[in-house]
């Protein structure tokens, strides 16, 4: 049994909380919040998407603490979950490590890749591991898209197209483009991080893009230039007039079919096309409890958790900035 506190009853800290409690093997000793109405389980907080934040915990089994620090050096606590906001993550992460702990912490991993590094510096230091929860990792619907991939199963690449759009938030933390990053780091890393993961680093990418409503890059369009894969782009941003919604979506065109994922279509939300005929593929769910369950059996079996590695995520991190710079300067960016 794996015993874990979580930092930061927010909206994922509950999502991650909903995940443990399906985990046979890791058991929640502890929380910590600022707010004490969250802390004690009194108010929660809601999710961005369906299944994110269900809630209803009982929340006077955990020790409560009003710092993260505190709950760091509670010695009931073996894995420290940091679902605190981006600007944080170098801090906690690092005490955590410091303290011998191992660490969940939520994407996007740091706030700058120099902050990435140190992470991933300590952690190779320490006997801690070090996982950046990575979702769309563990997402069935993606990771079933990654195994066909790398199987080879309908042929080589041609073409794959992600998109993340949504409207804007609106809470104070995501309007502040030097804390979030901007839908770019907050938002648009789910898809860049994924592109890596299946393609690996492009050699370059070029992007354009703008800022509204932050100081940051809000709404991007990336083509990630790789010398195998003619052509892979993703969009993202939150610059939609309130009450557009969220969309999440890919389509990859393989040799010998055509994949199409799109979150809206519930049960016929991925779909198979080739030789004229679709087939519905059934991939359920979210990747929540999928890369907590892993991140759990790894500490157990004392083995690195490579699929979502903490340098892999510096890799996304990097890859974030390489992107932006390109919005900016309006010239591909290489690697």
């Amino acid at each position: 049994m794996v015993k874990v506190g979580v930092i930061g009853v927010g909206s994922m800290g509950t999502t991650h909380l909903d995940a443990y409690a399906r985990v046979a093997e890791a058991q929640v000793v502890a929380v910590a919040d600022l707010i004490e109405e969250r802390r004690t389980g009194r108010a929660s907080a809601k999710g961005n998407i369906e299944g994110q934040a269900v809630g209803g915990h009982d929340f006077s089994s955990f020790a409560q603490y009003d710092e993260g620090h505190k709950l760091i050096a509670d010695p009931n606590v073996e894995l420290v979950d940091v679902c605190l906001p981006t600007p944080l993550h170098h801090e906690y992460v690092l005490a955590a490590l410091a303290a011998g702990k191992h660490v969940c912490v939520e994407k996007p991993f740091a706030l700058n890749s120099q902050q990435a590094a140190e992470m991933v510096a300590a952690a190779e230091k320490g006997p801690g591991l070090l996982m950046c929860a990575l979702c769309m990792r563990f997402w069935p619907a993606w990771a079933w898209l990654k195994e066909a991939v790398d199987a080879g199963t309908y042929g080589p690449v041609r073409s794959a197209f992600f998109r993340r759009v949504a409207s804007h938030p609106g809470r104070s933390f995501y309007l502040d483009g030097a804390q979030s990053g901007g839908a770019a780091l907050d938002l648009h890393v789910h898809d860049a991080d994924f592109v890596q993961y299946v393609f690996g680093l492009p050699e370059a990418v070029y992007s354009r893009g703008y800022s509204k409503p932050t100081s940051a890059v809000d709404h991007q369009i990336t083509h990630y230039l790789y010398p195998n894969v003619p052509l892979v782009v993703a969009e993202g941003g939150w610059a939609m007039q309130a009450g557009y919604g969220f969309k999440m979506q890919y389509e990859i065109n393989f040799e010998d079919a055509t994949v199409v994922f799109d979150i809206s279509q519930g049960e016929n939300q991925l779909k198979l096309i080739r030789d004229g005929n679709t087939e519905v593929i059934r991939a359920p769910g979210a990747g929540y409890e999928y890369e907590l369950r892993y991140l759990v059996d790894c500490i157990q079996r004392g083995v690195q958790p490579v699929q979502a590695s903490a340098a892999s995520a510096a890799d996304t991190v990097r890859l974030i900035e390489a992107e932006v710079a390109s919005v900016r300067g309006g010239e591909i960016v290489r690697l």
